[in-house]
């Protein structure tokens, strides 16, 4: 087959070597990742995309993206079938599973997440996937207003005397994908665990999800479009489904 697969940059070490290991020729475009913070500009971004992918000889359009925020929500398949992860976030297709996922959240509340790519690829603004805290209080977004009004360091300086990221948060865990030196990033979670007074753990992640999307291995864990169809969101472990 001939895949077009749409991606986020968080992935894409992990893409370009499950791309090399697949049986198939795949095509790849990433999309930066700050887009998750603007649901509605991703879901836009995400089906120009598509909608370009339309007039080349693909066999699928497949997407390295979980429902994120419902950003996937609505996006519509055209000429060719879609393929998309049956996932919650990046965290899923990170550790490989919905189960291992649901564990995480479930025992390991409060835990602040980083991945390779997502670090090298930040802005200076944020270099962390924050999942499970507990609380409803929507701490990144306020981080982020921070640095936009006051600059990294004095958003930084303002998180921790109000005791933000101790109250939420408990653990720095960095996920290993075994794909390129994460000792830089380690590095840093360590240091931001010691600063805020968390935790710090190496979490083995594993690439099974991302390599049966490049591979065609669709059952079961991704939801396969027909054209025309349209992605819709469900409140079950399914978690999206097809709304002909």
């Amino acid at each position: 087959m001939r895949l077009k697969c749409i991606g986020c940059e968080v992935f894409a070490r992990a893409l370009y070597q499950c791309a090399a290991q697949s049986p198939h020729s795949v095509d790849i475009e990433l999309l930066r990742y700050g887009l998750h913070r603007t649901t509605n500009e991703l879901r836009v971004q995400l089906q120009q995309r598509i909608d370009a992918a339309a007039s080349e000889p693909y066999d699928a359009v497949v997407l390295a993206y979980g429902l994120c925020g419902k950003a996937t929500a609505g996006l519509i398949a055209r000429a060719h079938p879609l393929v998309v992860p049956r996932a919650h976030d990046c965290i899923t297709l990170f550790l490989g599973s919905r189960a291992k996922y649901q564990d995480e959240f479930e025992n390991r509340p409060g835990t602040y997440w980083y991945a390779q790519d997502y670090v090298e690829r930040s802005d200076g603004s944020k270099s962390t996937l924050a999942m499970g805290s507990g609380s409803e209080i929507d701490l990144d977004g306020v981080y982020d207003e921070y640095v936009k009004k006051y600059g990294k360091d004095n958003a930084d300086y303002l998180m921790e005397v109000m005791g933000a990221w101790r109250s939420h948060y408990k653990r720095a865990a960095l996920i290993d994908l075994g794909v390129g030196d994460v000792t830089r990033v380690e590095a840093k979670a360590q240091a931001d665990a010691a600063r805020r007074g968390w935790t710090f753990e190496r979490v083995a992640g594993d690439l099974v999800l991302l390599r049966r999307l490049l591979a065609g291995d669709w059952v079961d864990d991704f939801l396969v479009l027909e054209p025309a169809s349209r992605i819709e969101m469900t409140c079950d472990d399914q978690i999206i489904r097809e709304e002909k």
